[in-house]
């Protein structure tokens, strides 16, 4: 249990589900041509998930003085496992998902992807020792590696899949994909930050440099209080734009995406503890989960209209 903890397996399982939703609730129903198999797909997954294992590992093994201080009961480096077995182990998963993504990159003809895999190890590793001390980056890092968790999903199903006869509509689920993976880019910001807001005390005795560290608590609470406009404000015009014909999934976001949002929006500007800011990022947590789930809705919602 104690090395689950470490690679913090329920971001993970987090993330192997958002992959899976996108393949088999979206993309699988749309009557295209996607160049993986499914056990080459669960390869992608699996590389993913040891990247960002190993993200997290080298995070806990640099975080050791603020997480004593932030999580004195959850930290593992240096209590139940040690910092050289931890070292081990972000090499094992590191070398694994790289090794992997450079497999599938030749599976679909274009090594040079490979890099990809290379290239987010490194962002994990320059985040965990470096990039957190400069303010912003290292939200804007963690919140662009989930979003491209959702494109990678394109560049190697749907982009060596395009051919001229099928172009257009490639290009148009390609964008859908760049859709659902910006939106939730802004989502995980906001959790980010309210996130640097629960650890601002263990944070701010390691030199960590975080929004609410340089502007203090109330002037952040309000920037993000502005910010989760734009979720909202974004969402709402996707659904009158594109998803107004589908009722159900249309109900489903009102629900269980804009109506939380909405609640968020209303305990931040009341919100001044760290067990204020630990309940919003659990809410903004469930929002994510339930916007993943919200990607297979729209697909079966699509194909049953159309049908």
């Amino acid at each position: 249990m104690k090395y689950l903890k470490l690679i913090r397996y329920p971001n993970l399982l987090l993330i192997a589900l958002m992959q899976f939703v996108v393949l088999y609730g979206f993309l699988k129903i749309q009557n295209i041509w996607l160049f993986l198999s499914d056990w080459q797909f669960g390869l992608l997954v699996l590389a993913t998930i040891c990247i960002a294992a190993g993200g997290n590992i080298i995070n806990d093994i640099n975080d050791q003085n603020s997480d004593a201080i932030n999580k004195p009961n959850s930290n593992q480096v240096g209590k139940s496992i040690s910092e050289n077995q931890a070292y081990n182990l972000y090499a094992t998963f590191t070398i694994i998902g790289v090794l992997l993504g450079f497999y599938l990159a030749n599976v679909i003809g274009k090594p040079i992807f490979g890099s990809v895999f290379i290239f987010c190890a490194a962002l994990l590793y320059m985040y965990a020792t470096s990039f957190k001390q400069i303010l912003l980056v290292k939200n804007l890092i963690i919140s662009f590696l989930l979003a491209f968790s959702i494109i990678i999903i394109g560049l190697f199903e749907i982009y060596p899949a395009t051919i001229p006869e099928n172009q257009a509509q490639m290009k148009m689920t390609f964008s859908i994909l760049l859709d659902f993976a910006v939106i939730a880019f802004i989502i995980n910001l906001l959790r980010e930050i309210v996130k640097d807001l629960e650890d601002m005390k263990g944070d701010y005795n390691s030199g960590i440099s975080t929004l609410p560290i340089v502007l203090g608590v109330s002037r952040t609470t309000k920037i993000l209080l502005g910010y989760s406009f734009i979720p909202v404000i974004m969402i709402l015009y996707y659904i009158y734009t594109y998803l107004f014909q589908l009722e159900f999934a249309t109900v489903y976001i009102l629900g269980f995406i804009i109506g939380p949002l909405l609640y968020f929006m209303i305990k931040m500007g009341t919100a001044k503890n760290k067990k204020d800011f630990n309940h919003l990022s659990l809410v903004l947590k469930l929002i994510i989960f339930f916007g993943i789930l919200a990607i297979g809705v729209i697909g079966l919602n699509i194909q049953y209209y159309a049908s």
